[in-house]
């Protein structure tokens, strides 16, 4: 009953902007009444958000391209290697911070509000579908736009384009799958780090620091990565849409894994069990 009445507390009050720094049991409120907010937004409204997140997060992309087209073979690799993770940030933080749906954010906070008793399995797969299937399609229009564009301007070389999806698909599916599980896990901890911020400065800090993190380590993020690689396919650099599909099926299963279990489930076993 403490948690439930928690909850709509939090959704009475979800601009409060107290400056004490907010327990567990208070950041899985705001979590499940998010999630419960989400669940209940009609599906137009969820289809155009979901939309819009695809394609903002191919910002990331379209950076990275003219990133590594400017610095392969410039600076170092180590450096080269930052400035463009540094880029692959920059989507995310339009995506987060412009609060769209993005599917795997609702990996986790999806799922609180059916570990709650708040909400129905149903509902959650009826969210997952419509955030994937527009994500999807946002990332895919982004890609055919940036395999296009950069090269037209001349600030990205197809090259580049090809470089950066071979480094998600020229691995193993298990290989893939692990990497998938660790991004998975790390955005579902963003989203736990955002709901616990008090302020947008904060919350950016946070979405860098994570996404750079993604970034820099190669790990696969199912809408980011189709973007990075689709474009790879557009711009003719040998992917496959074979190679796609793979990476597709994979990262999809990895990033749920990653979400659902290392983050909604342990966080909610945790915050449920702390002492009120």
């Amino acid at each position: 009953m403490g948690l439930d009445r928690e909850i709509d507390e939090a959704q009475d009050s979800a601009d409060d902007d107290d400056a004490a720094q907010k327990s567990y049991r208070e950041i899985l409120a705001e979590e499940i009444a998010t999630g419960v907010r989400e669940l209940e937004r009609p599906a137009p409204g969820l289809l155009l958000s979901g939309l819009s997140a695809g394609l903002d997060v191919g910002f990331s992309l379209f950076l990275m391209g003219v990133m590594t087209t400017l610095v392969k073979g410039a600076l170092s690799h180590p450096i080269a290697e930052i400035l463009v993770a540094n880029m692959y940030a920059v989507g995310f933080i339009f995506v987060i911070l412009g609060r769209s749906e993005l599917f795997t954010e609702h990996t986790t906070i999806a799922v609180l509000p059916v570990l709650g008793g708040r909400a129905t399995v149903g509902q959650l797969l009826r969210l997952w579908g419509l955030t994937y299937v527009a994500n999807q399609a946002g990332a895919s229009a982004f890609a055919a736009i940036a395999a296009w564009v950069g090269p037209a301007l001349g600030v990205i070389q197809p090259w580049a384009l090809g470089e950066i999806a071979r480094g998600l698909v020229d691995h193993s599916s298990w290989v893939i799958l692990a990497s998938a599980i660790l991004a998975g896990w790390m955005m579902g901890l963003l989203s736990w780090l955002v709901t616990a911020s008090r302020d947008t400065v904060s919350q950016i800090v946070f979405v860098w620091l994570v996404t750079f993190a993604l970034g820099f380590s190669h790990l696969h993020h199912v809408v980011a990565g189709t973007t990075e690689v689709l474009a790879g396919v557009f711009a003719g650099q040998g992917i496959t849409m074979a190679d796609f599909g793979r990476f597709l099926a994979v990262t999809t299963l990895g990033n749920v894994i990653g979400g659902v279990v290392f983050v909604a489930i342990l966080k909610f076993a945790h915050a449920t069990q702390t002492a009120e």
